[in-house]
């Protein structure tokens, strides 16, 4: 199969390639990337005004299934990653049974062919994610896992900890941390501060994330293991990551949207639809994460899309479920919270969704170097549209962005070669 891309901006971050140009497509990688590229008997996709790039590669999602299908199925969430441009996706494990073995791999993966979006499921650090036995490291990453993680319930055990560390480490297995101490967390909704106090609620407070990040950099630099943080909020957690990567410590973090666009008093607003572990924080630390993404602190932006089912989420915020979904969103956050405010150049934002989380996990993806993988993003990033959470393809409505105004519009995904979302799919204009 063949396929000519014409006429539109490429951004190629990893390679430096920011420039009007014709992209060709055979037998699903990227051919030739230059000007004028003749088409012959080639079908030929008009891409003037649009900006070509690779597509995004997302290391943090919640597919839900098996166990959750309530929530998300493998298929709902890989159609809403082709919305949102993203062509390659590390579903987290916490699913019932958890992912911690060769067989639950594969089955995750099996059910992710068909959607054409490439899923890389992570490994279990502990059997059934409960804190107290190793998995297998060696058999999950032989099942093709890119890294290890135990998501939402992390280690306490320190001395396992340190364990699991170094045997990532001999097999060069990055280890995905969410760090908030348990003890000091528990089920609150909410970021303890000011609107922790106006509810007259216990709040999650900001040390209980910097401390985890702070014991996990330490064991890092006593390990030699590759930590990458999940979804840091704070803006001393940052400061912690970057002075550690000054000292050398195999140490990278994530951010997501919601920690560069919404404070703390969005839970006031929107109650249960707001809540999210970690909590969304202070203005402080969102100027902090945004900092953060402006000089390399922060390494990948991605969603950690955490679909639940309607009813979870009209519970009161102190019973609800924590999370809020991002697949079909997170591009256009993105370039409206920092390439539209003018924070980052648009090469700088794709970099941070393309070609540094795929450097992260070392995956060949995040580049449209020519022989790799024809996985592309093809997007209007000044269109103007509302988010409207009634027209999302995922299983999850459960965002605080609905109704919010935003600029950057998805207009085709291409998974190897193959368009798996283009306008058609979503009955919109081209």
């Amino acid at each position: 199969m063949r396929l000519l891309i014409r006429g539109g901006r490429i951004i190629d971050p990893a390679r430096g390639v920011d420039g009007r140009l014709d992209v060709l497509i055979e037998q699903g990688k990227i051919a030739q990337i230059g000007e004028n590229i003749a088409a012959g008997e080639t079908p030929v996709l008009d891409a003037a005004g649009l900006t070509v790039a690779p597509g995004l590669v997302d290391l943090h999602v919640h597919l839900r299934e098996p166990g959750f299908e309530a929530k998300e199925t493998v298929a709902s969430g890989c159609a809403a990653a082709a919305r949102g441009g993203v062509t390659t996706l590390v579903a987290m494990p916490n699913t019932r049974p958890a992912t911690d073995c060769p067989e639950l791999v594969a089955l995750v993966r099996e059910k992710a062919g068909p959607t054409g979006v490439n899923v890389l499921p992570a490994g279990a650090v502990t059997v059934g994610q409960r804190g107290e036995r190793l998995t297998d490291f060696r058999a999950l990453k032989a099942a093709g896992v890119p890294a290890l993680t135990d998501d939402g319930v992390p280690i306490q055990n320190l001395a396992l900890l340190r364990q699991a560390m170094r045997e990532a480490a001999a097999l060069d297995l990055p280890l995905l941390d969410h760090c908030e101490d348990r003890d000091m967390v528990r089920n609150y909704a909410v970021n303890e501060g000011a609107a922790s106090v106006k509810l007259g609620l216990p709040g999650r407070p900001a040390v209980a994330e910097e401390l985890q990040i702070m014991r996990d950099v330490m064991l890092a630099e006593d390990t030699g293991a590759h930590v990458h943080i999940c979804h840091i909020s704070t803006a001393k957690g940052v400061e912690i990551v970057r002075r550690a990567k000054a000292r050398g410590v195999r140490v990278t973090c994530e951010t997501c949207p919601q920690y560069f666009t919404l404070t703390e008093e969005e839970v006031l607003r929107q109650g249960a639809m707001a809540r999210v572990n970690p909590p969304l924080r202070t203005q402080a630390d969102v100027d902090g994460i945004r900092a953060g993404l402006a000089d390399g602190a922060i390494d990948a932006i991605v969603t950690d899309h955490a679909p639940h089912t309607a009813e979870e989420k009209a519970k009161p915020l102190t019973d609800a479920p924590s999370g809020m979904v991002g697949l079909e969103t997170s591009l256009a956050l993105a370039l409206t919270g920092l390439y539209h405010s003018g924070l980052l150049p648009l090469s700088r934002v794709l970099a941070l969704m393309t070609a540094s989380p795929a450097a992260l996990l070392r995956l060949d993806k995040g580049t449209l170097a020519p022989g790799r993988d024809a996985d592309l993003v093809l997007f209007d990033p000044d269109q103007e549209w509302t988010i409207d959470r009634t027209q999302f393809v995922s299983k999850g409505r459960n965002t605080p962005f609905h109704g919010r105004t935003v600029r950057g519009k998805v207009k085709y995904t291409i998974s190897r070669g193959t368009i798996i979302y283009s306008p058609a799919d979503a009955n919109e204009p081209a």
